[in-house]
């Protein structure tokens, strides 16, 4: 029992580490792929190890048999002194995970300009950083503007084609 114990062990740290380094692999070639600034990358990165840590944690607990009702009270304690904490600052919380879908899925990056669309406050400049809990934009005054992320999840963006600059799609169109 204890030998098998000992083997299930090393296997799932071997496991765990295997995981984390393909998960480092994957998020460093979205990166890549869509010109991420490595600083985002590090972030996505150290959160993603987080959690499969935070899995290879739990799955050791079940593995050594550990008694989970006196782990549970314990969690249950910290997480509800936590939730006390995030409901006090929600926007922490959401800021941080808008944060990881932004890294996924936004298609502006860095030195894009976009428009904010807000109504009577809506912001018109470049992105100059996009980091865990905010995004800088450089106004046309040359103002930074510290735009909260969950906030530019939920208002529609425009990003604002570069008259001077010439894509891909605009060869295309003057050959045809």
């Amino acid at each position: 029992m204890l030998t098998t114990n000992f083997m299930l062990t090393i296997g799932l740290i071997i496991l765990t580490i295997v995981i984390s380094k393909l998960s480092e692999y994957f998020i460093r070639k979205i990166g890549e792929r869509k010109r991420i600034i490595p600083k985002r990358v590090y972030y996505v990165t150290k959160f993603s190890h987080f959690v499969i840590i935070f899995m290879g944690i739990l799955f050791l607990a079940v593995i050594w048999n550990v008694q989970l009702g006196g782990i549970m009270v314990f969690a249950s304690s910290i997480f509800a002194v936590i939730g006390v904490a995030l409901f006090a600052q929600w926007s922490i919380l959401s800021n941080l995970t808008s944060s990881i879908i932004i890294f996924f899925t936004f298609p502006a990056r860095v030195g894009d300009k976009i428009k904010v669309i807000d109504g009577d406050n809506s912001i018109t400049g470049e992105i100059i950083e996009i980091s865990l809990f905010q995004i800088e934009i450089l106004d046309e005054e040359n103002n930074i503007v510290l735009y909260p992320n969950n906030l530019f999840l939920q208002k529609p963006i425009m990003k604002i084609k570069n008259k001077n600059k010439v894509t891909k799609e605009d060869t295309i169109e003057a050959t045809d």
